[in-house]
């Protein structure tokens, strides 16, 4: 039996949302490739003792990576029962990752911050779970 007999059609949307999130892990990557050369960051060497700008740089894409399969598996989860609320908080969460990695990137840590709206999206993925686990186990 095919998947489509068993997601709501809208569960589409969700999917174009994991691959909207693989846009933006892969250009997070490719600027650190950019910036490992630019300054000269040799592997397996995580972060530099002396080019913050570089270090910048990576944990932007080191901090989106370790949340990374939270936020996948919440919007799966979300995504069954609420596709299209679940795709909106998702685009949400992941433009906000952009917005967090550029802010990381004018070397001032504190600019990551442009990126906090992406909370809205996070938490709200995790509330959609959870409303959909207590509905699966009729308590709402």
């Amino acid at each position: 039996m095919a998947v489509q007999n068993f997601l709501p059609k809208e569960f589409g949307y969700v999917i174009f949302t994991f691959v909207y999130s693989w846009v933006m892990l892969a250009y997070l990557a490719v600027k650190v490739g950019q910036a490992r050369k630019k300054y000269d960051v040799q592997y397996p060497t995580m972060y530099s003792d002396k080019i913050k700008i570089f270090n910048c740089i990576q944990r932007a894409h080191q901090n989106t990576l370790e949340i990374y399969p939270q936020w996948l598996i919440f919007q799966l989860v979300s995504g069954i029962t609420y596709p299209v609320a679940a795709a909106v908080l998702g685009a949400i969460w992941v433009t906000s990752r952009f917005s967090y990695a550029w802010g990381y990137y004018t070397g001032d840590p504190a600019k990551r911050m442009w990126g906090v709206y992406g909370y809205i999206g996070f938490f709200g993925v995790i509330l959609l779970s959870i409303t959909a686990g207590l509905q699966m186990l009729h308590i709402i």
